[in-house]
């Protein structure tokens, strides 16, 4: 007599058992959306508070102390002398102006060059062009600082590349000074303008400006009325890298500024010579109110709305 085996029956999962707990999350988290969202958020968001909100009201309590002239200690009693001095003193006045002055040299140059080069990347080069312009314009991010700025010093100097140049026409080197800052700067600051622009441009439909070419529009009336409106976002975005950069720059002032001071030169000096951390917080609000008063007016013509 043959017997015959029989497999067992599956056994049918218990009520109330949904898998682990890492199932269970993952269930919950494809069923509601703001627990993924917050989950997201939750880590750059923290970082940005301790980083940027905790380092600027440490800042601005740091502002709020002042230096015993005896001891050289830093007292923790609050006062507004420093805010006070840099509000009344005219040495903080001049180096403001200064310093608002040379950002937006810096910032018109910057933004001049740049828009033939990004409409020339996005709109007329090739692909392949376009990729090497890409790379030239990165190339130099690549480079320290300070080797830019130093070599910027060698070709400003007396019998430098420059002099060796506009010699033969009557000309000369600026030498080291406002002028050397603004030309050192531009250069150091142009890639951070290039590129939004270039990525603006890239988003400026083709059909646009050849519907204008159609209708007989010249090509600066093209630029004028149909590309620049468009790209008024991108350039608003550039000028925020070269003037909030140059504003609080103090290195190349250093080194191709000659005698000429700027906000971040005060910074540097209160904090190392002068050994004032009150005083150099307080005159480091400066170009935090400044930045904060030209984000302001440029929300105000609607062009970060666009970005």
């Amino acid at each position: 007599m043959s017997q015959s085996t029989h497999a067992p029956a599956p056994v049918a999962p218990r009520a109330g058992a949904t898998g682990g707990p890492v199932r269970r999350i993952g269930s919950f988290l494809s069923t509601h959306a703001w627990a993924r969202l917050t989950l997201l958020l939750t880590a750059p968001l923290a970082w940005l508070v301790l980083v940027y909100v905790v380092a600027l009201a440490a800042l601005l309590l740091t502002a709020l102390w002042s230096v015993d002239s005896f001891t050289g200690e830093i007292s923790k009693s609050l006062t507004f002398a420093n805010i006070k001095e840099i509000a009344t003193e005219s040495l903080y006045r001049t180096v403001t102006l200064r310093t608002i002055g040379v950002a937006l040299m810096v910032t018109v140059i910057d933004v001049v060059i740049a828009l033939p080069i990004a409409f020339y990347m996005g709109k007329v080069a090739s692909p392949r062009a376009r990729r090497l312009l890409v790379v030239a314009v990165l190339t130099p991010l690549w480079a320290s600082y300070l080797v830019k700025a130093f070599a910027w010093r060698s070709l400003l100097s007396e019998g430098g590349l420059v002099d060796w140049v506009l010699n033969p026409f009557g000309g000369g080197s600026p030498g080291y000074g406002l002028t050397a800052v603004v030309l050192t700067q531009a250069y150091i600051w142009l890639p951070y303008v290039i590129l939004p622009i270039f990525a603006g441009m890239e988003r400026v439909p083709d059909s646009l400006v050849e519907a204008a070419g159609d209708l007989g529009a010249s090509t600066s009336t093209t630029l004028r009325t149909v590309v620049l409106p468009l790209l008024l976002p991108s350039v608003i975005a550039g000028s925020i890298f070269s003037f909030s950069l140059t504003l609080g720059d103090y290195i190349s002032v250093n080194i191709v500024g000659g005698a000429n001071q700027m906000l971040g030169n005060l910074v540097f000096t209160n904090v190392g010579a002068a050994n004032n951390l009150p005083l150099a917080a307080a005159i480091a609000l400066v170009p935090i109110i400044i930045m904060l008063g030209y984000l302001a007016a440029v929300r105000r013509t609607g062009a970060l709305d666009n970005l």
